[in-house]
């Protein structure tokens, strides 16, 4: 065995090295968040109040959507919403002033069985993915399988 083969090269040294420091750091409590990260950092969010309308294209779509892949893939059911009527806003931040901005609306879902129901949605800023769009709530009435917003749809209203 030559002494070449014992002597690490500039790669394993490396990668050494930085398991050594990663050991080093891993040990070090944790800290609260220093005077500048909660005085000026971490500001807080701005709201603006930009709420799509309760009959936008991408709210209903979005609801659409989402009501079929989950009845197709959590209750292996074809039904589908086949169409919108009677949409309406019931409210738009019902509570304080400054709170997340919701926009509630009502109406009713023509779904695949043929039958009118209920529908209750809100529209939230800033609750999509990662927070870069709006977020979107629903339930149908007779059709929340999982009792999410149980009884009757009554906590998808303000």
């Amino acid at each position: 065995m030559s002494c070449r083969a014992l002597v690490p090269g500039p790669r394993g040294l490396g990668f050494a090295l930085a398991m050594a420091l990663l050991a080093i750091v891993s040990n070090a409590p944790a800290g609260a968040a220093s005077w500048f990260e909660k005085n000026l950092y971490l500001s807080g969010p701005r709201y603006e109040a930009n709420v799509p309308a309760c009959n936008a294209y991408w709210t209903l779509d979005t609801i659409k959507s989402r009501f079929a892949t989950k009845e197709s893939r959590f209750w292996v059911s074809d039904l589908q919403i086949v169409n919108f009527d009677r949409i309406r806003e019931t409210a738009f931040r019902p509570w304080a002033e400054h709170t997340i901005p919701r926009r509630f609306c009502s109406g009713m879902a023509l779904i695949s069985d043929g039958r009118w129901r209920p529908v209750h949605y809100l529209i939230i800023e800033d609750d999509g993915l990662i927070g870069a769009t709006w977020g979107v709530q629903w339930c149908v009435v007779g059709i929340d399988r999982n009792w999410a917003y149980n009884p009757a749809c009554k906590m998808a209203q303000p």
